[in-house]
C-alpha cells in the first residue's frame, strides 16, 4: 500500500522514544537511523525545519497480531507517560472484528494499535487518517491518482471517503492534517512518470518531476506532487538492478 510514511518532528528524539516504545510492542524494531531519519520498516520520522514544519492532525495505525499486542502497545505508552487517546477496545462502528488502543504521539497525531480479521494482509501500517479542509477536493485528488496507486475509492461514509489497497486511507472533514509525507511504490520507472503526469495533467501542484534520487540510495526514482491540503505525495520506483 505505501512504499514509506514519514512524520516530521518537532524533537525528533522525544518522537522516536514514543514510538520505540510503543512500536516494540509489535514486535517491530527501529531498522534505521541516518542522515536524520529514523525508520522503523515502511515508517519514519525526520525532523523539523523552517520550510517543513512537524506533521500534526494525523491519525496513524499500526497492525497489532492479536488484541494483547493492542493492551501492549497502549500499556506501555500511557506507563511511559503518554497521553491515552482512547482505551483499547471493540470499535464496532468501523467493523464488527475492529479492536484498536489509540495514544497521542509528541506532536499530538494519534496512534493506534489495531486488530481485526484481516491483519494478516497487512504490513506494518494498517491505515491513516488525513483530516482535510474540503473532502470533495480530496477525494477528487486521491480519486484521480488511484489507478496508480492502487488504492480505489471503495466506500463514502458520512464526512469522509474511504480509499482501500494493501491496507487504507480515508479523507476525512476536520481542521487539515499539516506536513505529511506518503509515498505509494510503482512498479516501474514509467509509472512514476504516469503519476505525476496524471496529477499535473489534473491541475494539481508538482513538487518535483520525476527524477532519481540517489541522495537515498542509487536507483532511488520518484516524483512528488501535492495534494489540496499541501501534503507531499510520492510515487517511487527502486531500481535495484
Amino acid at each position: 500500500m505505501w512504499d514509506h510514511v514519514t512524520l516530521r518532528a518537532t524533537d525528533l528524539d522525544a518522537s522516536a522514544r514514543f514510538y520505540d516504545t510503543v512500536l516494540r510492542t509489535l514486535g517491530v524494531d527501529r531498522t534505521s537511523t541516518a542522515d536524520g531519519l529514523v525508520e522503523w520498516d515502511q515508517f519514519s520520522l525526520s525532523p523539523e525545519n523552517a520550510e517543513k514544519p512537524a506533521t500534526r492532525g494525523l491519525h496513524i495505525g499500526f497492525t497489532a497480531p492479536t488484541r494483547e499486542h493492542v493492551h501492549a502497545f497502549w500499556q506501555a505508552g500511557v506507563d511511559a507517560g503518554y497521553r491515552d487517546d482512547g482505551e483499547p477496545g471493540l470499535r464496532p462502528e468501523y467493523g464488527d472484528d475492529y479492536y484498536g488502543g489509540f495514544l497521542l504521539d509528541p506532536d499530538g497525531n494519534s496512534a493506534e494499535a489495531v486488530h481485526h480479521d484481516d491483519v494478516a494482509d497487512r504490513d506494518l501500517i494498517d491505515h491513516l487518517w488525513i483530516r482535510v479542509a474540503d473532502l470533495t477536493a480530496a477525494k477528487a485528488f486521491y480519486a484521480t491518482l488511484a489507478p496508480l496507486t492502487g488504492a480505489p475509492l471503495t466506500s463514502e461514509p458520512e464526512g469522509r471517503a474511504h480509499f482501500l489497497g494493501r491496507g487504507s486511507f480515508s479523507v476525512v472533514d476536520g481542521p487539515p492534517t499539516e506536513n505529511l509525507h506518503t509515498a505509494f511504490p510503482a512498479e516501474d520507472r514509467a509509472a512514476v512518470d504516469a503519476f505525476h503526469r496524471a496529477a499535473v495533467a489534473a491541475g494539481y501542484r508538482d513538487n518535483g518531476a520525476p527524477g532519481e534520487r540517489p541522495e537515498y540510495h542509487p536507483g532511488y526514482y520518484g516524483a512528488f506532487v501535492l495534494d489540496p491540503d499541501g501534503n507531499n505525495i510520492e510515487a517511487v520506483f527502486h531500481d535495484r538492478g
